[in-house]
């Protein structure tokens, strides 16, 4: 029944801004069905029985229905191959690990050709998923066999290689509930959140305001806790030795039990506590100078506790975990290699992968746990006996949540060492009995402050409550009333844009900001052109909304950049409409009437901000009808000074701008002011008014002075190469 050429996608393209879809990147398909427009799922035998054995988790897909089960309902009753296609892809997605769940499908009017879209957080990830959707839905209506797991499989290691990181995307998915914008940098975890000026950058858990001399300090563990001892902070007795004799006199002379680490490592690599024999000193001592970058290890007093992790960002504590000791329990038969898989691996916390707050253990390659083990008499191949202990790793394995227990003095401490280290983002290994209480009452002490902590810990803990250390380091870099976002201002149509566009920015300029341009002409830095032709799509776009000098940035964009790439920028303070020409030349975008034309040219008001503001030509009436989707203020311009449109938004104590006499007017509901002649505009420019009116309209939106705008429109020369100074 199966074709070859069924499903046909006929065109795959990744609109990665707001599109006529949805506000996110989507990657949208034109799909052509082939016979099985004749065949809706209700007329395929087994279909549903097959998808949901293979998919399970179709069960939660609301669909149209918009509840629980509402797409296996549409399932069951008839729906065609495109509309399953999108459900499959998304199911695929999340059973990958990359959480998704919109989606939409609807005809393009030709037989058997749809229109496709899903949501995905990753364009690689997207293509794969929908390419082995495509296949499985094809087992899926021949009856034929499909290797899920394999394909899960590999849709899962795509995720781990181009997808951020957990504890990144955590704080990015923060930074989007505060509706703080987000541009991925580089292709692993450096992120800019904000845009422009207002910009902020993180890499996991640093931010910009993360000190390398800082980073370098808190490497040097040596250094740090001298630094930590001359604030008062409590440190363990200790030295930096460079032999392993030297290791067992300084020993000596601390007092047994001892700790060996390198002084220069971290994430416990290296590190063997409660050493109290020469020969464990000498070993530990061994371990400890490979793990390092050099051969310096730090010998110092063994404190008797837990290992405790503190997350402090900025000058608060926000989450602690608490470690604890590993061990295994003998049954005479097995040995150390299997009882640590069946007792501890088995964690579904244990993992390999970036998702996983704690590692795996391999006794028979982990040095520390060998050297631990050998200190017991036993290596991993062992087999111990039954009911016997072995204690496996006494270090680490920090996943258990007591933000709420620790004392005050304590949160005190730990602030205190990420201040004297200079870490805004720290984590602040101690050691001690019982958190909820004094160091000084416990003999407790920091051990380490270490720069980039990892948050996983406290994301996944293994008991108690899973912390919002996201946002708390977004609050960090913006406070609660930031938003991370300068003035954007989006011009969409064919009439006199890249005009509007350029003007704007002059006046904006004029009024001392620091703007950047990019339209059909070019992409501008205030008055310096610093790229030629057309630059109304979203590389260009992404180059000012990244350039930390702008304090407002202008995009000039069309239908077809919208259908084909999406928006350049998620909102906007201004958007201005100038009119819905071009349909005739978007038929391969199935764009046939004014209507589907309005459909998407809404995407610029979609996305003004709630106290931003649409400019609409009040001339033509599908632009002006407009007026009514947009969330923030609407002001019309027109020619014509008694237009209805312009009569009932003054009535309604709204602005607008028009021309009167000769001259263009602005009114504030009844008032008004006169600003400048038209006959005062430079010659090139004054032959395009209704372009002028969008751009005075869009100035006075954004808050710029009238005599500033006047003074703006009298020197600006539509004609000139350069803009003026």
């Amino acid at each position: 029944m199966i074709n070859k050429n069924d499903l046909d996608l006929l065109r795959v393209t990744h609109l990665r801004g707001p599109n006529i879809w949805t506000y996110r990147p989507v990657i949208e398909v034109i799909i052509d069905l082939g016979p099985l427009e004749e065949f809706p799922s209700n007329k395929i035998p087994g279909l549903y029985e097959r998808l949901l054995a293979w998919l399970p988790g179709l069960v939660v897909h609301r669909c149209g229905v918009g509840e629980h089960g509402g797409f296996l309902e549409r399932l069951r009753e008839g729906t065609w191959a495109g509309h399953i296609l999108e459900h499959v892809v998304l199911e695929l997605q999340n059973l990958a690990g990359m959480k998704t769940g919109f989606g939409k499908t609807r005809s393009t009017g030709e037989h058997g050709i749809y229109k496709m879209a899903f949501r995905t957080r990753d364009e690689q990830v997207g293509r794969a998923a929908l390419a082995a959707g495509r296949e499985l839905l094809r087992a899926a209506i021949g009856d034929a066999p499909f290797d899920l797991v394999a394909q899960v499989a590999a849709l899962r290691e795509l995720v781990d290689q181009h997808c951020l990181g957990p504890s990144t995307a955590h704080i990015v998915d923060a930074a989007t509930a505060r509706r703080i914008p987000f541009i991925r940098l580089t292709d692993g975890n450096l992120v800019q959140l904000g845009h422009g000026a207002a910009q902020r950058r993180i890499w996991t858990a640093e931010t910009e305001h993360t000190s390398a001399i800082a980073e370098s300090i808190a490497s040097d563990k040596d250094l740090t806790k001298t630094m930590l001892a001359a604030c008062g902070i409590p440190v363990p007795e200790g030295a930096l030795v460079r032999s392993a004799d030297e290791a067992w006199e300084e020993a000596q002379d601390i007092g047994l039990p001892v700790v060996l680490k390198p002084y220069d490592g971290n994430h416990g690599r290296g590190v063997s506590l409660n050493l109290v024999t020469e020969v464990d000193v000498r070993a530990a001592y061994e371990l400890a100078s490979r793990k390092g970058d050099s051969s310096s290890v730090i010998v110092e007093r063994f404190i008797t506790g837990d290992e405790h992790r503190i997350l402090v960002v900025g000058k608060q504590v926000v989450a602690v975990a608490r470690g604890e000791s590993l061990w295994v329990t003998g049954d005479g038969v097995n040995n150390i290699i299997y009882l640590v898989d069946q007792q501890i691996n088995t964690d579904p916390r244990r993992g390999s992968g970036e998702d996983s707050p704690l590692n795996a253990l391999a006794p028979e390659k982990g040095a520390e746990i060998i050297l631990e083990l050998q200190r017991q008499g036993m290596t991993a191949y062992s087999v111990p006996q039954a009911g016997q202990k072995v204690l496996i790793q006494p270090n680490g394995n920090v996943a258990h949540d007591v933000t709420d227990l620790i004392h005050p003095s304590v949160a005190h401490a730990a602030t205190l060492a990420a201040r004297v280290v200079g870490l805004d983002i720290a984590g602040v290994d101690l050691v001690c009995e019982d958190i909820s209480r004094p160091l000084a009452e416990q003999r407790g002490a920091v051990i380490e402050v270490n720069a980039s902590p990892g948050l996983l810990a406290h994301l996944k803990p293994a008991e108690g409550a899973a912390r919002p250390v996201g946002a708390a380091i977004v609050e960090h870099l913006f406070g609660q009333s930031d938003s991370g976002r300068i003035p954007l201002v989006g011009v969409t149509g064919t009439l006199g844009v890249s005009l509007i566009a350029r003007l704007l920015g002059c006046l904006v300029s004029l009024a001392g900001k620091q703007v950047g341009v990019a339209n059909g002409q070019g992409l501008y830095l205030n008055h310096r052109q610093v790229a030629a032709g057309d630059c109304t799509g979203w590389d260009a776009g992404q180059r000012l909304l990244i350039n930390r000098t702008l304090q407002t940035a202008v995009f000039e964009s069309n239908a077809r950049r919208i259908l084909s790439e999406g928006l350049a920028y998620d909102k906007c303070q201004v958007g201005v409409v100038t009119d819905l020409q071009g349909v005739e030349a978007l038929a391969d975008h199935y764009i046939r009437d004014e209507a589907d034309m309005a459909n998407v040219v809404r995407t610029q008001i979609d996305v003004i901000l709630p106290n931003g503001t649409a400019v609409l030509n009040a001339d033509i009436d599908a632009v002006a009808q407009m007026a009514e989707l947009c969330d923030g203020r609407v002001m019309f311009y027109s020619a014509d000074a008694n237009h209805p449109r312009v009569v009932a938004q003054r009535a309604a104590g709204e602005r607008s701008v028009f021309v009167r006499d000769g001259a263009i007017v602005l009114a504030d509901g009844a008032s008004e002011q006169r600003l400048l002649p038209l006959a005062a505009l430079q010659p090139a420019t004054g032959r395009h008014p209704t372009s002028v009116l969008a751009a005075v309209a869009a100035a006075w939106a954004l808050g710029i002075a009238p005599a500033i705008v006047a003074a703006g429109l009298r020197t600006f020369d539509a004609a000139a190469k350069k803009l003026p100074h």
